[in-house]
């Protein structure tokens, strides 16, 4: 199973490679791949990595505070979200809290650099492979076993490789304004839906409108107009429109007091 691990900067590059070559220790079925080093000589690598993308099942994006808002991240983040799940596209915060993320980064899965996140992400990536997974009990032992390696190396590599130049962090009006948004758009998606299910239920109503109990009072008032010769067979249709009947409905009402126009002394129904 591909895993296409993407980073931007020096710091990114330096995990990505360790989380690369961990994974290959943990999980031997996987087969991560990270463009630093899997690119062929001489190749044209914006084709290289797009076609990567195209052939991966899990992807792991190594997030920094310099490059969080970097155009190539969101290039790559968006091109594996094509043909992925969101549940398999996976944001490694390297120094980093969920709160520093804005959308569409925001939506993903965040592992954090810690025993029980990365935990996770290796479960993750283990149920991937089907009938190639682990069971999750040597999955354990195998990751309690390699852990430790990890953490040194990680901090070594932040270590070695300090903060660039870093964006400004988010201000509280910028991520209350995210949340505005999200929740207006939540809230309009609510109101459609019930907009929706409303306009169905009434539809519903209609189309039964006089076979209820609570509307026999109402046939039979207009049965004795009918009778009486003071309704038309455009106002009977008139009537029944701007009440939102359908078609098929008003045309069968026609045929049912189609019956009592000989007992209109006017000829009307």
């Amino acid at each position: 199973m591909k895993i296409f691990v993407s980073w931007s900067g020096k710091r990114s590059r330096a995990i990505a490679e360790l989380i690369s070559d961990w994974l290959k220790c943990v999980i031997q079925a996987s087969q991560p791949w990270i463009s630093t080093r899997d690119i062929d000589r001489g190749a044209i690598w914006f084709s290289e990595i797009n076609d990567k993308l195209k052939d991966v099942s899990v992807g792991i994006v190594c997030l920094t505070q310099e490059n969080k808002d970097k155009p190539w991240i969101l290039f790559e983040t968006g091109a594996l979200t094509k043909g992925l799940t969101t549940n398999r596209v996976c944001t490694f915060l390297i120094d980093l809290q969920p709160s520093d993320l804005q959308d569409p980064l925001a939506q993903f899965n965040h592992t954090l650099p810690e025993s029980s996140s990365v935990w996770e992400l290796v479960r993750t990536i283990n149920n991937c492979l089907d009938e190639k997974s682990l069971d999750e009990r040597i999955l354990r032992q195998v990751f309690d076993t390699y852990w430790d390696q990890f953490d040194k190396k990680f901090k070594l590599a932040l270590t070695e490789n300090p903060l660039g130049e870093v964006s400004p962090p988010r201000s509280e009006e910028d991520i209350l304004s995210e949340i505005l948004a999200n929740t207006r758009n939540m809230a309009r998606r609510i109101r459609d839906l019930e907009m929706e299910v409303n306009s169905k239920s009434i539809h519903t109503s209609t189309e039964n409108h006089f076979n209820s109990d609570d509307d026999f009072h109402i046939e039979k008032r207009i049965l004795s107009m009918i009778n009486a010769g003071k309704l038309s067979n455009e106002e009977l249709i008139s009537y029944l429109k701007s009440q939102n009947y359908s078609e098929s409905y008003i045309n069968s009402k026609l045929k049912k007091y189609a019956g009592n126009k000989n007992q209109s002394p006017n000829g009307k129904i």
